[in-house]
C-alpha cells in the first residue's frame, strides 16, 4: 500500500510506502495540508526588487502525522509556518487543508511559538481558558477543559501559578496546553523548545510525543536541531537554501519507538542523511548573509 507523499515539482504526488512506524498505530491517507507551488515575496524599503523567501513550495502533510521541518536559517521555515496559520497570504500558489483553501487564521489551526507568548496578569489555568472564551465556550465548562489539558500537559497543581512563577519548560508546556484547549485540528510549533536548556527539551520532546500520541492531532514542528526532527518526525521536510523550497521528505521508520531511540543505530543513519542534504543549503546561506552584510 502506498500513501501520497510530497509533490514533485510537475506538481505530481510521489507516492510513499506506509510502513509500521510503531505507536501511535495510524493510517496516513488523508492529506489534511497539501501546499501547492507557494510562494511568498517581500517588499524591500530601498531595494530595486521584491525579496523572494519561498518559492515554488510543494508538501502534503497527511491527517494524524508529525511532520518536521529543517532548513538553514533564513531558508523561510517560518514564513511557511505563518502561511498555514493564515497569518499571512502567498504570494502565489495556495494552501488548502482538508481541500478548502486557507483565507487566514482559523480556529483549526493552533500554533505555538519560540517565546511563550501567555498573559502575565493571568494564572496558568485563566491562560488555557483564553482561546475558550473566545469561543464562548460556558465557564463551567471551560475551566473544566482547562484542567483536563493542564493535566495533560503534566502540570496539575500549578493552576494558580502566574507565568513568572514558572520555569521555562513550565510555561512552555502551558502554551501548548492553551493551543490544544480550543481543539485544533493540526498544531503548527514554530521551535517551541529553542530557547530551553537541553535537559528540559529532551523532557518536553518526550512529552510532545506523549500528547501527540494521546490526541491524534496534525502537528508541523520547525527546527533547526536535526536530532529533534529526527526524534519527534515520523517525515522530515529538508529545505533548501533562500528562496526556500522542499528539498527532500525522509521517512523515519523505526519499528519501535520503545527505549533510547537516540542509541539506536539508524538514528545515526538519518541524521547523518538529513545532515548531508543540509551541508550544502548551510553554506549557501551563509554566503548568502556574508553578501547582504
Amino acid at each position: 500500500m502506498t500513501i501520497a507523499g510530497h509533490r514533485t515539482a510537475s506538481g505530481e504526488a510521489s507516492p510513499v510506502t506506509a510502513v509500521s512506524i510503531g505507536v501511535p498505530r495510524r493510517t496516513l491517507v488523508h492529506t489534511k495540508i497539501d501546499v501547492r507551488a507557494v510562494g511568498k515575496t517581500f517588499q524591500v524599503r530601498g531595494a530595486d526588487r521584491p525579496f523572494t523567501a519561498l518559492e515554488g513550495v510543494d508538501l502534503a502533510v497527511h491527517e494524524g502525522e508529525f511532520l518536521t521541518l529543517v532548513g538553514p536559517s533564513g531558508c523561510g521555515k517560518s514564513t511557511l509556518l505563518d502561511l498555514i496559520g493564515g497569518l499571512t497570504a502567498p504570494s502565489g500558489g495556495e494552501i488548502l487543508i482538508d481541500g478548502r483553501p486557507v483565507t487566514g487564521p482559523g480556529l483549526d489551526r493552533g500554533v505555538v511559538f519560540q517565546q511563550y507568548a501567555l498573559f502575565p496578569w493571568r494564572t496558568a489555568l485563566a491562560n488555557i481558558e483564553f482561546g475558550l472564551e473566545a469561543k464562548d465556550v460556558p465557564r463551567r465548562e471551560r475551566r473544566a477543559l482547562a484542567r483536563h489539558y493542564i493535566e495533560l500537559v503534566g502540570l496539575a497543581g500549578f493552576e494558580q501559578r502566574y507565568p513568572h512563577e514558572l520555569s521555562g519548560g513550565m510555561r512552555q508546556r502551558i502554551a501548548i496546553a492553551r493551543s490544544l484547549a480550543f481543539d485544533p485540528d493540526v498544531l503548527l510549533m514554530d521551535e517551541p523548545f529553542a530557547a530551553l536548556d537541553a535537559q528540559t527539551r529532551e523532557s518536553l520532546q518526550e512529552e510532545l510525543l506523549r500528547i501527540w500520541e494521546k490526541t491524534g492531532k496534525t502537528i508541523v514542528f520547525i527546527t533547526h536541531g536535526i536530532d529533534e526532527a529526527v526524534y519527534l518526525g515520523r517525515r522530515v521536510a529538508v529545505m533548501t537554501s533562500r528562496p526556500g523550497r522542499i528539498k527532500k521528505v525522509i521517512e523515519v521508520a523505526f519499528g519501535s519507538r520503545e527505549g533510547d531511540l537516540r542509541a539506536d543505530p539508524r538514528f545515526g543513519e538519518y541524521r547523518h542523511e538529513i545532515w548531508t542534504l543540509l551541508r550544502d543549503e548551510v553554506a549557501a546561506a551563509q554566503e548568502q548573509e556574508r553578501t547582504l552584510g
